[in-house]
């Protein structure tokens, strides 16, 4: 395995998806490591000085005034992730605690949370090794930081709780020599920098973020499709209708429509009919999947931004030798960009099962009911799309913002908290649902394409319907339904590129 350098605040696209498809081995870049000694010899002279400096020696919360014993620092630190360990519910994803890994080690690395650099390579020895610790997704407020998630994960390092090797669920104390590791003793401020920050929430997002492109991009090669199928017309991609308006997402988003739709055979048949406009479903397109890219860009932005900085708290600055007590931990950025992902990915589902529901409709599609022969007999996708109107309903319910809640912790000494594990981690039951809702209008927009046979739609969109038919074929009588929606939601998963 090729090792790549971890540099503060270098970040990218490219290798948050590495990082979240499997183990990836990373150093340290030679530059942060003088930053990350000196924050460490700046908790030493603090500690030194015998004064009270927020969880290096005191209590945490609203313990904070409890000044702790010199000889019952290293104790502190291990009690805190202990006690911390307060987690419920299903382990978190692969991919999502990998990104939290590189994410707590990157955060760590800027030198200003008196963590040593042994801690932090440990942190990548787990990522390298693809030793993950069982994380349980409920537990974190977003503020301060996401201390129950980031526990369980620190308790790995000191070899309490449990982590994934290879699939398996085994106690931490096993699963840390498949990474190289012995069981850590934290030192002064290391357990508390290791819990503090946004990494769970952040990760979460970022997963989502990352799963939505590749959704979205199907979603419109299947949008596309039902254009051609129901016999739309392809002038509300034209470019000048979105020039004209400046949104820059729509007019980005037509430029693929029309790609998807050059060369259509099946769209010169009908070039001269009498029809004026489309439903809203097929000309709007342009509109909302645009603006639903915009607020993906936007997302994208805020979580690059958290993903390279630093969130724990306090922060370490060796130059002047304090420890400053602020907020960065709290994660409102993240909890509001997780709640217009929300967005996006409820319009992209909503907009999906309303094409599904012109296909049916003989009335408006001039193809058979419920995109079947012998209808009466057979009842083609008609329960399909009532599953696709389930699932863009739930989702409604899931996109309501999850940020303006908020519920008082730490006997209100923590008393405004962001909610953004919570909004980021709705968002892939949300994806889950418009994965499925997209599948089941790619099953229906190729099944009308058959009905037109043997005319044919643009090389792009036939080369998409082959994909699917390669899994999926034609449905020519009533056949069992859910195995066709589970593939094609499969393959809505792996984007255009699998």
């Amino acid at each position: 395995m090729t090792t790549l350098t971890l540099a503060p605040g270098a970040l990218d696209k490219p290798l948050l998806e590495r990082a979240a498809a499997g183990p990836l081995k990373l150093a340290i870049a030679a530059s942060a490591r003088a930053g990350i000694e000196a924050s460490v010899n700046a908790v030493r002279e603090l500690v030194s000085r015998n004064e009270p400096v927020y969880g290096i020696n005191t209590g945490f919360g609203k313990l904070a005034q409890t000044r702790i014993a010199d000889d019952q620092l290293t104790q502190l630190q291990k009690n805190l992730v202990l006690s911390h360990s307060a987690g419920i519910g299903q382990p978190l994803a692969a991919p999502v605690v990998r990104l939290m890994l590189l994410l707590k080690a990157a955060s760590l690395a800027h030198g200003v949370s008196g963590v040593r650099l042994e801690v932090i390579e440990a942190l990548l020895a787990l990522l390298a090794h693809d030793v993950l610790p069982v994380i349980p997704e409920k537990g974190s407020v977003g503020a301060s930081g996401d201390l129950a998630p980031l526990a369980h994960l620190a308790g790995v390092l000191i070899g309490v709780g449990e982590a994934f090797v290879g699939g398996r669920r085994v106690p931490a104390l096993e699963a840390l020599p498949h990474a190289g590791l012995k069981p850590l003793q934290l030192g002064p401020k290391e357990g508390l920098a290791l819990l503090n920050g946004t990494q769970a929430s952040t990760a979460l997002a970022i997963h989502a973020a990352q799963r939505l492109e590749r959704v979205f991009d199907t979603a419109l090669a299947v949008g596309a499709m039902t254009v051609d199928a129901a016999k739309g017309s392809d002038t509300p991609f034209d470019d000048r209708i979105h020039a004209v308006r400046g949104q820059r997402g729509q007019r980005e988003v037509a430029a693929r429509y029309r790609a998807w739709l050059k060369d259509s055979a099946l769209r010169a048949s009908h070039i001269d009919c009498e029809k004026v406009q489309d439903p809203y479903c097929l000309r709007c397109q342009p509109q909302v999947m645009g603006a639903c890219l915009d607020q993906m860009a936007h997302a994208w932005g805020i979580l690059l931004i958290e993903a390279n900085g630093v969130s724990d708290n306090p922060l370490v600055f060796a130059d002047t030798m304090e420890a400053l007590s602020g907020g960065n931990f709290h994660a409102e950025p993240v909890a509001f960009a997780a709640d217009n992902l929300a967005l996006a990915i409820a319009e992209i589902g909503a907009l999906s099962e309303r094409r599904t529901a012109m296909l049916m409709d003989p009335g408006i599609s001039n193809l058979p009911a419920f995109l079947v022969e012998h209808g009466g007999l057979n009842s083609g996708f008609m329960i399909a799309q009532v599953t696709a109107a389930a699932l863009a309903s739930e989702n409604k319910s899931l996109a309501h913002p999850a940020s303006v809640d908020s519920l008082p912790t730490s006997a209100n000494q923590e008393d405004h908290v962001s909610m953004a594990t919570y909004a980021a981690r709705r968002l892939h039951q949300m994806l889950d649902n418009t994965a499925g809702v997209v599948g089941i209008e790619w099953l229906a927009a190729a099944q009308a394409l058959d009905f037109h046979r043997p005319l044919r739609s643009s090389p792009a969109l036939e080369a998409f319907h082959a994909r699917l038919r390669a899994k999926v074929p034609r449905l020519v009588e009533d056949r069992l339904m859910a195995p066709d929606i589970a593939a094609a939601t499969a393959m809505v998963e792996e984007g255009l590129t699998p």
